[in-house]
Formats: C-alpha cells, structure tokens, sequence
C-alpha cells in the first residue's frame, strides 16, 4: 500500500514549502518542536509538513519493505499536498535515505536537501533494530494495563530510559485493548540486508543523475553513522553538498540539539541569501 498518500501534519502557513521524514521506529511529530519553530514568527518562516513514512505512525502499512518505494509514496504525498511546487525536504536516518532517494529519482520536485546523520551505503552491523523489534513483539499488548507497565517490561531488556520512551510513542491505546502503530512484520522481514532497513540501493541510485540542488549533510559528532569514507560517495551523488557536525549530539541530532539544527534549517531553507 505503499502508493496511498502518506498520513501528514501541516505547521505554518505561508513561506516556502519544508517537508520532514523522521527515522525507523518514529513518526512525524518527532519533528514538531523543529517545525514549530522555523513556521514561527521570526520574519522568515516556512510551511512545514510533517510525513509519517509508511508502515509507521497513521500511513498505510506495505506489504514488503523498500525504500524505493517508500520514496515514491513521500513524492507522490508532496505533490499531492502542493501541485507544482518544490520543497525542501529534511531526512533522519531511514528519513535521510528515503529523501535522498526522492532527491535523486525525482529532482524537479525537491529544491533542497537535508540529511540528518545518515550517508548512503549499507549499515551491515545493524542488528539492533532486528532485536528492538523482537522485545516490543513479546510485549503482551491483550492484557496491557497501562503505558508505565510497557516501559518496565522493556526496561528488563532496553535499559535506556530515552529509547524506551522514543519506541513507546508507538504504543497506542484504542478502547481499552493496547496495539503497536508500527508494521512489525515487514520491518523484521527486511533484515539486515542490502535491501533491508539497514540497506541502500546502490545500483538504483546510481543509476539516476546526481541531483543539482544544494544538500546540507548534518551529523552528531557523538554518532558513528556518518563515517568520513562516506564523504567520497555522498559527493558523487549530491555535489553541492556541505557538512556540518554538531558538538553534542549523537545519532538523534535534532533531538540532541534542537537549537543548533533550527539555526541550520533556518540559513539552509529559509534566508534569502542563503538561497541559491
């Protein structure tokens, strides 16, 4: 179902068109703070639109896991929100691969480009998310008294109080029975593949012509997915790419350092000298 509009939140009214694309396991609203910020008040502001990625948060769930895919379902949801219009588009880790295949396969709708902590090659040591998904799977949601109950059942495998909380936001209560708003099943079934979560279509990517438009390339210092042998391979794909590492962040950057990456948007995206 991955060609259905996408569900989306809308922040701000006027200025130029921003799009969000959070990471594995989140949902669009893990960008609200960012997005409210850059549609505020402040002289320059932006339309922002917040993408729950398919098989998360309120989209239609797939069938089979492919990030090609997911990318056209992103494409056709942004045009179908503004006909004729171009974005910037902002990616998080799975969100960064996403847009920067939307990028690249569909370059006359995106104006600018931001990746967040994420370079285009295949994260071959990803087990992590395999074995979050297996923790969350075992949790017995039918006899679910409460949220507090979830966090210290995944507590006894997931000791860190933030990812507990990032991974609950997926738990949601409808009536009285408890349900996970995530597609467990074609995540695992994708593994840790070339053409998994983890992966990246290299072939495909290449194949398409690098995208002319400018690209800034954020990481957190504190974070080992953006490696400085990613710089070569990024730069084929997205020449007018920069790089900025943040100081206190580590793979959740703009959660880490929200300020730093609003300033950054806000040159990247919105400054009329900064345009072009």
């Amino acid at each position: 179902m991955t060609s259905a509009r996408l569900h989306t939140l809308s922040v701000g009214t006027s200025g130029p068109r921003v799009a969000f694309l959070h990471g594995l396991f989140g949902q669009g609203r893990n960008w609200s703070q960012i997005a409210k910020a850059l549609a505020g008040p402040t002289g320059e502001s932006a339309r922002c639109l917040l993408v729950d990625l398919p098989d998360h948060g309120r989209s239609p769930w797939s069938d089979h896991f492919s990030l090609q895919a997911y990318a056209a379902s992103v494409a056709s949801t942004l045009r179908a929100t503004a006909p004729g219009e171009r974005w910037t588009l902002v990616g998080h880790s799975l969100g960064g691969k996403v847009a920067m295949i939307v990028a690249l396969s569909q370059p006359d709708l995106i104006e600018r480009l931001a990746v967040m902590d994420i370079a285009p090659r295949h994260y071959r040591s990803h087990q992590w998310f395999v074995d979050y998904i297996k923790v969350m799977r075992e949790l017995p949601v039918e006899t679910l008294p409460d949220r507090a109950t979830a966090n210290e059942a995944l507590a006894q495998h997931i000791p860190e109080p933030a990812i507990r909380s990032f991974l609950l936001q997926n738990l949601r209560r409808h009536g009285t029975q408890w349900d996970w708003q995530v597609n467990f099943d074609v995540l695992a079934r994708s593994g840790t593949g070339p053409s998994g979560v983890a992966g990246w279509p290299t072939a495909d990517a290449t194949a398409y012509r690098a995208f002319g438009g400018p690209v800034v390339w954020v990481a957190g210092a504190d974070s080992t997915y953006v490696l400085d042998r990613d710089e070569e391979p990024m730069r084929a794909l997205f020449p007018r790419v920069r790089q900025v590492t943040v100081k206190g962040a580590g793979h959740w950057v703009h959660s880490d350092q929200p300020e730093v990456v609003i300033e950054i948007l806000r040159r990247f995206a919105l400054s009329p000298s900064r345009r072009g």
